[in-house]
Formats: structure tokens, sequence, C-alpha cells
């Protein structure tokens, strides 16, 4: 069917970021993660090097899904590793207007088409953002993330090296 390219920040990756790997590699079986870095967005909890460890070791069970860094606009490295399509995860109503208007921006440049999947009911409320503030304040994020990201976190907020 072609190779896909699921791009984010993953910073952390979440149970929700990993129901649509898992949804892609069933679909497309060579998935490309690409952990995005925007230079130009201040730092976030974990650097680009870190979210790819985590990323190879929540998805390393999972056949055909390889993960890469990548800078600059998307459509630049969907180009830059071959893929035949755009994945993007959708969690509400207020994803898809966003993302569906990025996609046919994308579509009218390169003409990669995007296909949106749809996050299942448990994970659709997840987010990074919210994880990053819970786990800072103490909170429990343990039943969000997979366990090499909740062992991260917990080690990164106890010495204090929260990327802020």
């Amino acid at each position: 069917m072609g190779t896909a390219f699921l791009p984010g920040s993953f910073d952390p990756v979440h149970l929700g970021h990993l129901d649509v790997i898992t949804q892609a590699a069933e679909l497309f079986g060579d998935v490309v993660v690409a952990a995005m870095y925007n230079p130009g967005k201040p730092g976030g909890m974990f650097t680009v090097e870190e979210r790819c460890e985590l990323l190879r070791a929540c998805t390393s069970h999972l056949g055909g899904v390889r993960v890469e860094a990548c800078t600059g606009l998307v459509i630049d490295a969907v180009q830059t590793v071959g893929a035949d399509f755009i994945v993007k995860g959708l969690r509400t109503a207020g994803d898809f207007e966003f993302e569906l208007q990025m996609a046919l921006t994308n579509q009218s440049v390169t003409g990669v088409r995007t296909v949106f999947l749809p996050t299942s009911a448990p994970f659709s409320f997840v987010s990074s953002r919210f994880i990053r503030e819970i786990a800072l304040y103490g909170g429990a994020v343990a039943h969000l993330v997979p366990a090499p990201v909740a062992q991260r976190l917990a080690t990164k907020v106890a010495s204090g090296s929260n990327g802020s």
C-alpha cells in the first residue's frame, strides 16, 4: 500500500500516539514515525534524541515501524524519506478542522495525501501538553503513557531537568 509518514512532536509520546501508530502499522505495514523538531519553538521537556529513543522503545513490538528525527516542513521530510502518505491522528472535531486545512495545503504543494485516523475513544482526551504539566506538578500520568515514558518522566521531574 505504500509508506506512511506519521509526524508529531511526541513530547512525550503517549498512549493516544501509540494507538494511532499501531493503527497505521496495521493499515500500511511500513510507517516512518517522525519526531519533528521546530527550532523556532522553545525547548520541550525532552530533546528530539530522547523523544526518538522513547518512540523506539514504545514501538519496538510493531513490525514495519521506524523512527526518524526531522526538522523543517513535514512535506520536505515526507519527500526525504520517500513516503507515499501522511498519517494524522484525530481526537476531536477541532483537530479535524486544523488538520484538514494542513492536509489540503500539503497535497496542493506536493500531491501527497493525508490519511486521518481517529484515536480510539479511551485516548481521545490525552495530550502531551497536559501530561507534561501534570507530571511537573507531581500528578499521576502512568496510565496515560507507555511504561518507558512514565519511568523517564519520573526521573526527569525528580532530577529537576524538565526542559523548561
